[in-house]
């Protein structure tokens, strides 16, 4: 750790630790409990029909398709997330994801590997989950259990959106699919939607939207509630990292695996927010099969998200486009109504004017916030 720098943050050649001294103002108990028993009740009494749009496709993998060519699917369809589909049992079996391609790249520049270059042209989808991932979580993640789910987490058409966000919560995925059998033992599944807590955030903001005053919580502004992950204050042992632009790719797939994070806000050497670095941003390296050229410890993040952005754009790599901000005192319908937006899963925090980070909000910070879910029961209200 180096000499301390203005604005009360400390930080090392990469990565940067704030801490702040701030008070936070606390809120009603009897509001937070009205505003959570009628958000609890709208979606105890809607179900997931009403996340379907009215078109569009959903792209779904068969499990024995090579890996390489299944985040080359990925990267060209501009998703991170894919049901897997296996023929012999008639049935969906799980979802590939970008963590999967930030496990297998570290496989891959690992010494001793049991995985080649060569191997990832053959190497399916179905042997990776089955061998591959589940020798790998063991060895790098000592809970193991968050990364080596054996089960489809799915939910179906006439499930309350209570429920569907609980399952994303509780098994920390980013989305769930919506499959109807329209059989009764199950052997003919249909492949609906895939919901998300943006989508049923959509549903909650656009039914109350009008009618606010009866959610008290919603006019509170963000730094006064228990919401979100913020800058520690002097002493508190959590640290809150960032990542400078010359950072090593390596670093950030670390910190992404190991603090169980889906992205990372990159800062120049005042921790202004340039950019943010995202698991989903990691299936870029499947143009140009640029993985297999490259050194995950020599590959700068700012080098990483060139791959990813336009190279003749005006506004270069930092354009500020990707990053979706807002301030402490935004209230919190206003983040609902940002988080709501199609493809935002979080947005950065930062002090008006200077763009330096406070913190980070997520679609799942808020909605464990707004069910009162496990973490938040031990919180004291005045």
């Amino acid at each position: 750790m180096m000499s301390l720098c203005p604005r009360n943050y400390s930080y090392c050649p990469s990565v940067i630790i704030w801490q702040s001294d701030e008070a936070v103002p606390r809120i009603s108990v009897t509001d937070l409990e009205v505003s959570r028993h009628r958000i609890s009740l709208f979606l105890s009494t809607h179900n997931a029909y009403e996340l379907l749009p009215e078109s569009g496709k959903i792209i779904a993998l068969d499990v024995n398709l090579p890996v390489k060519q299944a985040f080359h699917i990925l990267y060209e369809q501009g998703i991170s997330v894919a049901p897997l589909w296996d023929f012999c049992k008639g049935q969906f079996v799980g979802v590939l994801s970008a963590l999967d391609f930030i496990l297998i790249l570290k496989e891959l520049g690992s010494h001793g590997s049991n995985l080649t270059e060569e191997e990832l042209e053959t190497h399916t989808i179905a042997a990776w989950k089955e061998g591959g991932k589940l020798h790998l979580t063991r060895t790098m993640d000592g809970n193991g259990a968050s990364f080596s789910r054996r089960h489809l987490v799915h939910a179906g058409p006439n499930d309350c959106l209570k429920d569907v966000a609980l399952k994303i919560l509780q098994n920390k995925v980013a989305t769930v699919p919506i499959i109807h059998f329209s059989s009764q033992d199950g052997s003919v599944p249909q492949l609906l939607h895939l919901a998300s807590l943006s989508g049923i955030l959509k549903c909650i903001y656009r039914y109350f939207r009008h009618s606010s005053s009866s959610l008290p919580i919603l006019q509170q502004p963000i730094c006064s509630i228990p919401c979100g992950t913020w800058v520690p204050k002097i002493g508190d042992s959590k640290p809150f990292a960032m990542l400078r632009p010359n950072a090593s790719l390596s670093a950030a797939l670390a910190l992404l695996v190991q603090a169980g994070v889906s992205s990372i806000p990159i800062v120049d050497d005042n921790g202004s927010l340039l950019d943010i670095y995202s698991r989903s941003d990691i299936t870029a390296l499947a143009k140009d099969k640029v993985y297999a050229q490259i050194r995950l410890d020599e590959m700068s993040i700012l080098e990483a998200l060139r791959l990813g952005q336009d190279a003749n754009s005006p506004h270069g790599v930092f354009n500020g486009q990707r990053c979706q901000m807002c301030l402490r005192s935004d209230p919190l319908h206003e983040v609902m109504k940002r988080l709501a937006n199609p493809g935002v899963r979080r947005l950065i925090i930062v002090e008006a004017g200077s763009n330096r980070v406070e913190g980070i909000i997520s679609l799942s910070d808020v909605f464990k916030f707004l069910l009162g879910y496990p973490e938040f029961v031990g919180h004291h209200f005045t």
